[in-house]
């Protein structure tokens, strides 16, 4: 509310063709938390889904559940019809806003299973597509209707896992712990300074994409959308708007800067990258910082359960460079990091366990699931599955998923470690290592490698490259090339599981 105030008539949100300054962003925010409550019977504590692509409607959607107008439940634009009727019926929720890009998926959903309680869908957008009401109709309907003010306490996103591991579980964030950790995040890079224009190009069912849809606001900054990444128009938004901010994964940092219309030129209002999700190649990381040589380049690492940011590697880190590249930085104020072993231990500097955290910006509980949230913060500590070690000065080095570790001839071999080696190549382009069955050793060390377009390099040549900077157990025994790009989840995280699963599914049929 202090925005709306302060910064009236300035722009907040660019959508394509869509211009709206701070004032006429509220009207419409306004106006859809009262037909949230009057015409469609949401309360405080209820949960909305949406299905859709980054636009306006969804910034709108988003921070109508801020000011207390429901719960927001950001549907996961990859995930399976099965899927996505599991997290419809788990998350109880009785309203639908969908575009025209899911619409029909939606509506399959819907009637393969008719026990969702879903009660109505909202179209959102001028297109076409099974639906009860359309998103414009309900706000023209509305009154500019500002909700009663929610506790901190309060939930307000309900935003459901990748399910890598079993089922989605529905992580259950309140005001608190959101607002939380977007201070976290000021305080630690100050990239939100008032005059921001931020490009949100990474999916705001995401938790990477909060920072953008709540702070920008709140300091007087533009927000700039694009429906779905494509580089091409990545770059346009950039130039035309002059972005300053943005945030994107490192396959994305890769297609954008290989695209035919790449300039540095195109992209020199950046002051601030941040990026997540997957390590950076290093040969990726050096072109960067040579063409933007002002720019703060941020590395960040969290997780949904902690509403996004647990540590970052500034951009003094990344000026200084050496060996603290390879780590995810240092935590940010008001979290706490440990690294434990399997009873529970605390590991001193150096040694290898599992990442633990604690801090104010975690999840209140995984929704409906006790024994999972009970599981998660055992000792008092969210685990987070990911294996890595603290230095003598508090920096975070990851060295894999713990589900992701290669246990290779009784050695203990990260996935993590074998990419970097690999991915140094200059004609590599895309790389996932993986643990396949292997009679002798248990599981052998499988690189799978997209080139980059017009090169062609051996297995060979790979394989002794990698053998250069890791040690002799560690090299892949079999290099895989493909030519179609590594399957992504939508953080655009390669889905090892997927890559995994034509060699296991071989092995149990085998022992069956």
């Amino acid at each position: 509310m202090p925005a709306l105030t302060r910064y009236r008539d300035q722009v907040a949100v660019i959508d394509g063709a869509y211009r709206a300054s701070f004032v006429e962003h509220a009207d419409r925010v306004f106006r859809l938390a009262h037909g949230l409550k009057n015409q469609l019977g949401i309360s405080r504590k209820d949960r909305f889904a949406v299905m859709a692509v980054n636009s306006h409607e969804y910034l709108e959607l988003y921070h109508a559940a801020f000011l207390g107008a429901g719960i927001i439940n950001p549907l996961n634009l990859r995930l399976a019809p099965q899927e996505l009727a599991y997290i419809i019926r788990n998350s109880g929720a009785e309203i639908i806003f969908v575009d025209q890009y899911y619409a029909d998926l939606i509506d399959s959903v819907l009637k393969l299973d008719g026990s969702l309680p879903v009660r109505k869908t909202i179209l959102i957008g001028d297109g076409e597509g099974p639906h009860d009401l359309r998103y414009e109709q309900l706000l023209a309907d509305a009154e500019p209707d500002i909700p009663e003010e929610p506790d901190e306490d309060d939930p307000v996103v309900l935003m459901y896992t990748g399910g890598t591991t079993g089922l989605p579980k529905g992580v259950v964030a309140t005001q608190r712990a959101q607002i939380l950790n977007c201070y976290h995040v000021d305080m630690t890079t100050g990239m939100f300074r008032k005059g921001a224009r931020v490009l949100i190009q990474t999916p705001v069912f995401h938790v990477a994409s909060i920072g953008g849809i709540l702070w920008a606001f709140a300091t007087g900054g533009t927000t700039i959308l694009v429906p779905m990444f494509e580089p091409t128009r990545v770059l346009a938004e950039i130039e035309k708007n002059q972005v300053t901010a943005t945030a994107m994964v490192p396959t994305m940092i890769h297609m954008l800067m290989s695209d035919p219309a790449f300039s540095a030129d195109r992209i020199r209002s950046l002051t601030d990258l941040t990026y997540g999700a997957s390590p950076m190649p290093a040969v990726l990381l050096d072109r960067l910082q040579e063409i933007l040589p002002g720019i703060d380049i941020v590395q960040g690492y969290g997780m949904t359960e902690s509403c996004s940011v647990l540590t970052f590697l500034t951009g003094d880190d990344h000026r200084a460079g050496g060996e603290r590249l390879r780590s995810v930085g240092r935590p940010v104020p008001g979290v706490a990091l440990s690294i434990q072993d399997e009873s529970g231990a605390l590991l001193p500097p150096g040694e290898i366990g599992e990442v633990c955290a604690r801090g104010g910006n975690f999840m209140a509980r995984y929704w409906n699931n006790p024994e999972a949230t009970e599981k998660a913060f055992q000792g008092g500590w969210y685990h987070t599955g990911d294996a890595g070690y603290l230095d003598e000065d508090g920096y975070l080095f990851l060295v894999d998923r713990v589900k992701d570790m290669i246990i290779s001839g009784g050695e203990n071999i990260y996935s993590v470690e074998v990419e970097n080696a690999i991915s140094s190549h200059p004609s590599v382009a895309q790389v996932a290592v993986i643990g396949i069955p292997d009679d002798r050793w248990g599981e052998a060390v499988h690189a799978i490698v997209v080139l980059k377009e017009g090169i062609d390099v051996s297995e060979k040549e790979l394989i002794d490259h990698a053998r250069g900077s890791i040690a002799g157990f560690k090299i892949p025994k079999s290099v895989e090339f493909r030519t179609d790009p590594l399957p992504l989840s939508g953080a655009m995280k390669v889905l090892k599981r997927e890559l995994r699963a034509p060699f296991w599914e071989t092995e149990r049929t085998s022992v069956a």
